[in-house]
């Protein structure tokens, strides 16, 4: 099976003061193209570190990074964004909804960066797809907090990446709600035949993908095939 993202031996470290702060240590595995795959561990074993070093976001210390086929080390900042621009999908806690944009203008800026004529299109159809079809024109201030998480994940979607990280994506919402966004999280993912990868403190949903990396103290402890489907 391909792989779609490869790391060897990634080291992040961080000068304080006069001391060396190890936050990542020896870290390497590998992702299937189009699986369902986790990054699970306390608060401070380096989750989200490790999503951005494997997005291209952030700089490792030592070691190797391929992501879509691309060797992230050999690529400079501009080749880095436009690998992301094209391949790559993001979701966060925090939504990252732009305040001053409606709710149909934040799902199409990635369609409209890579001048997509179809975007306004696309981007109702995804919102219709999400059930916010009579949101469109609403501002993050007027929608709830499940709202807005729909509104990215269909904003996520919109430029078809052939990865997706989601970063605690229902930390901020209550069970019930959070449910309802995993669910349609692993619709779409499965309609898009998307590479997920989830970063989660939350067991339950990562015994629901098919591969679970646990991290603690920045090392890996385990990384362990499921029997999700």
């Amino acid at each position: 099976m391909t792989k779609i993202l490869k790391i060897h031996e990634l080291e992040k470290t961080y000068i304080s003061g006069s001391k060396k702060l190890t936050v990542l240590s020896n870290i390497s595995f590998e992702v299937d193209a189009g699986s369902i795959f986790s990054i699970v561990g306390p608060s401070g074993s380096g989750k989200t570190t490790l999503l951005g070093l494997c997005a291209g976001l952030d700089h490792p210390s030592s070691g190797n990074i391929e992501l879509c086929g691309s060797n992230l080390q050999e690529l400079n900042e501009d080749e880095r964004a436009q690998l992301r621009n094209k391949e790559v999908g993001f979701i966060f806690q925090n939504f990252q909804l732009l305040p001053t944009l409606t709710a149909l203008e934040n799902v199409i800026v990635p369609l409209e960066l890579q001048g997509d004529k179809n975007a306004a299109k696309i981007g109702v159809e995804l919102l219709e797809k999400v059930g916010l079809a009579d949101r469109l024109h609403h501002y993050p201030t007027q929608l709830s907090g499940g709202e807005q998480q729909r509104v990215a994940l269909a904003r996520a979607f919109s430029n078809k990446p052939s990865i997706l990280f989601a970063d605690e994506p229902t930390g901020n919402l209550d069970e019930e709600t959070g449910e309802k966004v995993i669910q349609l999280l692993f619709q779409l993912n499965k309609e898009a035949g998307t590479t997920l990868v989830i970063i989660t403190h939350d067991l339950d949903l990562a015994n629901r993908t098919q591969q679970i990396l646990r991290l603690k103290g920045g090392k890996i402890m385990s990384n362990e095939k499921t029997t999700a489907v």
